[in-house]
């Protein structure tokens, strides 16, 4: 049984085509630039919903120890690893994630502009982690990774903007916070929802599509 499996997944393997040059991996299409924009205004959908919802949690957690309000900043961080590990294209999580937040600030939240700002940054540290792989890995691990930057980048950005003169510990549980629910709403979220959307053939231009049918 064990090296059945085994000798599939080399079969498999040995037949996964080679990766294109990175300029052609990196040039966006017209298709990636409209999926890009859907899930960029999905998700807006879902901060929309979130900017209202996370207060009552919010209120539960901020008793318990200052800062742990962070663990709350996961779904606002998804959109970007999820732009980035459909299009897998470089901007992809910056892009996906701006016009997020761009969408919010326009039909109107308690943040204001400053959504923009956020958005921009918490792209930014996906798209970061996604370039330290040079858009060439897109497993579970690197996806976690770029959850993480998010969070890291979305609470440092919180603590300057929103938390101006916190202490040591808010300072330190907050960002921990956000990363950790960084890694895993906005990581290993935006992972299962690519894997599933392409299990229904939704992605099957994309790469991230095509792999998932290869595996059945």
């Amino acid at each position: 049984m064990h090296a059945s499996t085994s000798a599939r997944e080399a079969s498999q393997k040995s037949s996964r085509p080679p990766l294109p040059p990175f300029s052609e991996r990196a040039r966006w299409r017209v298709v990636d630039i409209v999926v890009a924009s859907v899930i960029a205004v999905a998700c807006a959908a879902v901060f929309l919903l979130w900017n209202v919802g996370y207060e009552g949690p919010s209120a539960l957690l901020k008793p318990l120890l200052p800062g742990v309000q962070g663990l709350l900043a996961g779904p606002w961080l998804i959109a970007g690893v999820l732009g980035g590990l459909i299009i897998r294209k470089p901007g992809a999580a910056m892009y996906t994630e701006t016009v997020a937040a761009v969408i919010s600030a326009l039909v109107g939240n308690q943040w204001g502009p400053l959504t923009i700002v956020s958005g921009l940054v918490q792209g930014l540290g996906a798209e970061l982690v996604f370039l330290v792989f040079l858009y060439g890995m897109w497993r579970l691990p690197v996806a976690i990774l770029a959850g993480a930057g998010a969070g890291v980048a979305g609470g440092i950005n919180d603590r300057i903007f929103w938390y101006p003169g916190a202490d040591t510990l808010f300072t330190t549980v907050y960002i921990a916070s956000t990363t950790v629910s960084g890694a895993v709403i906005a990581g290993l979220g935006a992972w299962l929802i690519a894997r599933g959307l392409a299990a229904t053939g939704a992605l099957s231009r994309f790469a991230a599509g095509r792999e998932v049918s290869r595996r059945v």
